[in-house]
C-alpha cells in the first residue's frame, strides 16, 4: 500500500502563519492595552498658554501625586474648583515649600523661580503679593498665562490655595512620543496578524491542492 505524501509546503506556511497570528495578536493588544490604560487625552484652556495653545490636545501619562515634581504640567480635578472638570497647570511649590510673589518675582524657599513657559505679557496681571507655606500633601499650582488662570492665588483662603496630591491624576507629556510609538505598534501588530491569516490559508490551500493529487 503506498503512503500517501503529505504536502510539506503547505504546513510550513500554516504554521508560519499561525505563529505570525499570534505573535501579531499579542503585540497589537498589548500596545492597546498599554495606551488605553496609561495615557489619555485631553483639551488645553487658555490657562496653559503659551505653552499648550487653547484647544490644543495634550497627551497626559496617567499617575499619582506620588511621582509630582515642581514644574510638571498635571491634570488634577478638586469636586470644589472648576465644577469638578480636571484641569492642567503647572506644579509651583509641594508640601513643606514656601512660595512667595512679591514685586513681580516668585520665589521659593527665598530662591527665584526661572520661568521660561510664563506668557512674557502678564506680568501686569499678576495678583497682589502672597506668602504661603504649603502643607505636607498639598501643592500650589500656576497657570503659564497668569492673566487668565484661575489657579491657586484666587484660593489663598481655603488651604492657602494648594490641591491635595491625591487629586492628580496624570502628568502632561513633553512630546506624545511614547502613544504615537504605541499607536504605531497596535498597528504593526494588526498587520502581521493580517499576514499570518494570509499565509494561514495559503498553507491550508496547498495542502488541499496536495491531497486532490
Amino acid at each position: 500500500m503506498t503512503e500517501v505524501q503529505r504536502p510539506r509546503g503547505g504546513r510550513r506556511l500554516l504554521i508560519t502563519g499561525i505563529l505570525l497570528a499570534a505573535l501579531g495578536a499579542l503585540t497589537a493588544v498589548g500596545a492597546l492595552w498599554t495606551v488605553l490604560s496609561s495615557y489619555t487625552v485631553v483639551t488645553a484652556g487658555g490657562a496653559m498658554e503659551p505653552t499648550y495653545r487653547e484647544g490644543a490636545r495634550v497627551s497626559v501619562e496617567r499617575s499619582s501625586g506620588d511621582d509630582v515634581r515642581r514644574g510638571d504640567v498635571v491634570l488634577f480635578g478638586v469636586p470644589d474648583r472648576y465644577n469638578g472638570m480636571p484641569v492642567l497647570q503647572r506644579v509651583i511649590g509641594l508640601g513643606g515649600d514656601r512660595v512667595a510673589f512679591a514685586d513681580g518675582v516668585l520665589t521659593i524657599n527665598g530662591t527665584p523661580v526661572d520661568e521660561p513657559y510664563v506668557k512674557e505679557t502678564d506680568s501686569r496681571f499678576d495678583t497682589a503679593p502672597y506668602d504661603v507655606k504649603v502643607p505636607a500633601g498639598r501643592m500650589f499650582l500656576l497657570g503659564d498665562n497668569r492673566g487668565n488662570s484661575n489657579d491657586s492665588r484666587y484660593f489663598l483662603s481655603e488651604s492657602s490655595g494648594t490641591v491635595p496630591a491625591t487629586a492628580v491624576q496624570g502628568r502632561a507629556l513633553k512630546s506624545g512620543g511614547a502613544p504615537v510609538k504605541l499607536g504605531l505598534a497596535v498597528v504593526l501588530g494588526v498587520l502581521v496578524t493580517l499576514g499570518g491569516g494570509v499565509c494561514v490559508l495559503a498553507g491550508r490551500r496547498s495542502r488541499r491542492a496536495g491531497y486532490a493529487r
